[in-house]
């Protein structure tokens, strides 16, 4: 049986805001990196995270 998480927008606003800092980087930044296949695998995780968050994020508007 699959795991449901349930969250609250503002918890996901928290969660990406984090994961930037953890990284010391803007989404922007990041972005530009990931376009350029420059990232760390801990980086390229956190990349794959805020692509999922910002998925969730959209939905919910």
């Amino acid at each position: 049986m699959p795991t449901v998480i349930h969250r609250t927008r503002s918890e996901l606003e928290v969660q990406r805001e984090r994961l930037l800092a953890d990284v010391n980087m803007s989404y922007e930044e990041l972005a530009e990196r990931a376009a350029m296949y420059s990232l760390s695998m801990d980086e390229l995780d956190v990349w794959h995270t805020i692509e999922g968050l910002d998925y969730l994020l959209e939905g919910d508007s």
